[in-house]
């Protein structure tokens, strides 16, 4: 393993990151049920490859406080939230009303241990946020979290609470400007709903369009009112390849950072954009897919990385190792080190996989009209003011936890190298080997509500300003009020442990 190579940023950019690197050992044990395309046990598979080519001792690694009920409704409706808590499998039968009326059922089933899994992710998602606000790390990773699809009001397309707006809430407490990036094969459609009348938050979506889930993303989807051009839609067609991706990656996204300057940056790492995904339908390399990591880091910018989709799993993996690689600043080496997950990655055992060779139907007359149309969007936006890409360190001391991963070999048998297609049975969870400490705090605000529709696009900021919530160890700023002081109200404090 080796500090820069061709897939890493060179000069200044090649300097190493703090990363931040939340995971939780339960998560891979949660399964969406026998065939669904969903798999967390592509997160333990990940962690496995990120520790056996020794990633972990590079990075903080932390379990996160689960997102309580409070935390989740501060985008979410409360009526929503109840529901996904209470729902079992044992019970839906009795509660079909509310399975329609949230969509939860089908591409998003109940199973068992749901809510735990909601909150495992979001809290992942929003400690990262945490992370970042405080100035302790520059990049903060979560590969469990990144679901894009989540509505204020019901589940979409595999996901059930949305942890990236969530965390661009808690992001906004700090910033007076967040950035959103989803290279996710989908529409990242819950992200843009949630903000698509302000400002203060720019979505921008690459992604398959037409005939496809969710069936939003139109290029002419640009924002509402004081959001008029802070969403941009890239619509792709089949077969799209690097160098396609990143004639429009690369200008665009640098269009985007002189111009809306944000204070930080989310990026959805979507993995179900790489070619030979069971449900994707691109033609990406890992190395392609990673450009974009490598394109967003180089800025300089508080930057929190989730996963998203992905579907077929050791390809998830491989990408999300990778990818973890170069916020580090480290190349990996191709051929992959023994480890318990080690016959998923036959015959070939690499990092590494090579494109297809499908066709590519984006023809470069289309590439490059989309390109003109967005650029031309940007020109209409007034410019940011002209301050230096860094963050304002908040007031108050950041209490750090630490877990420390003493043994890796927690494989869990029911998972076969064959599970990308299908898993048969669902026995007990294996218990999590990870030493874990976390420690959380009581607040309580006062409850002003923003008054705002189902679809969220008549606000300025859609969600509970205020809210009364229980987060892990920082008592965050109003977030419609970004250079307030934060008041502090810690109850006992944990001294920083730091992986050797």
């Amino acid at each position: 393993m080796e500090s820069g190579g061709n897939s890493l940023p060179s000069g200044s950019d090649g300097v190493k990151r703090k990363v931040s690197y939340f995971y939780d050992p339960e998560v891979g044990n949660y399964y969406y049920g026998q065939g669904h395309p969903m798999k967390p046990h592509r997160i333990r598979m990940t962690h496995a490859l990120l520790a056996h080519y020794g990633l972990l001792q590079h990075m903080q690694v932390l379990k996160p406080a689960p997102a309580k009920d409070r935390d989740l409704c501060k985008f979410h409706a409360d009526d929503y939230v109840d529901f996904l808590r209470g729902i079992t499998p044992e019970a839906q039968q009795d509660q079909l009303r509310q399975l329609k009326r949230f969509n939860v059922g089908e591409d998003c089933p109940v199973f068992d241990g749901l809510y735990s899994f909601c909150q495992t992710y979001a809290g992942g998602s929003v400690g990262g946020a945490v992370k970042l606000n405080h100035g302790v790390c520059d990049i903060a990773i979560n590969w469990a979290g990144g679901l894009h699809h989540a509505k204020k009001c019901e589940a979409s397309g595999f996901c059930y609470v949305n942890d990236i707006v969530l965390a661009i809430l808690e992001l906004l407490k700090v910033h007076e400007r967040v950035l959103y990036v989803d290279i996710d094969i989908h529409h990242g459609d819950g992200v843009e709903e949630a903000f698509y009348a302000t400002d203060r938050v720019m979505t921008v979506s690459f992604h398959k369009f037409g005939d496809y889930f969710p069936g939003t993303g139109d290029i002419r989807d640009i924002g509402y009112g004081k959001g008029k051009y802070y969403s941009l839609n890239v619509p792709l067609d089949d077969g799209i390849d690097d160098e396609s991706y990143m004639s429009l990656f690369k200008p665009i996204m640098g269009k985007v950072m002189e111009v809306f300057r944000p204070g930080a940056v989310v990026l959805q790492c979507g993995a179900d954009s790489l070619s030979g995904d069971r449900l994707g339908c691109f033609n990406l390399s890992i190395k392609g897919h990673a450009e974009c990591v490598k394109y967003m880091r180089s800025f300089n910018v508080p930057l929190l990385m989730l996963g998203g989709g992905g579907y077929t799993i050791r390809n998830v993996a491989r990408c999300w190792c990778y990818e973890t690689g170069v916020a580090l600043g480290m190349e990996l080496e191709d051929k992959m080190p023994q480890h318990e997950y080690y016959e998923y990655f036959g015959p070939d055992y690499t990092l590494h996989v090579a494109p297809s060779n499908m066709e590519n139907k984006n023809f470069r007359d289309l590439l490059d009209d989309i390109r003109s149309k967005l650029l031309d969007n940007l020109s209409k936006l007034q410019h940011a003011p002209s301050v230096p890409f860094q963050e304002r360190p908040p007031d108050t001391e950041l209490h750090q936890v630490v877990l420390r991963d003493e043994d890796q070999d927690d494989k869990d048998e029911r998972w076969g190298p064959d599970s990308d297609t299908e898993l048969d049975d669902y026995s007990n969870p294996v218990p999590g080997r990870v030493k874990r400490e976390y420690i959380e705090v009581d607040r309580n605000d006062s409850g002003n509500y923003h008054k705002h529709s189902d679809r969220g696009r008549d606000l300025d900021m859609p969600f509970k300003e205020n809210a009364s919530s229980k987060v892990s160890v920082v008592v965050p700023m109003a977030v419609d009020e970004p250079s307030i002081k934060e008041e502090q109200d810690i109850s006992k404090e944990v001294s920083d442990q730091r992986l050797r």
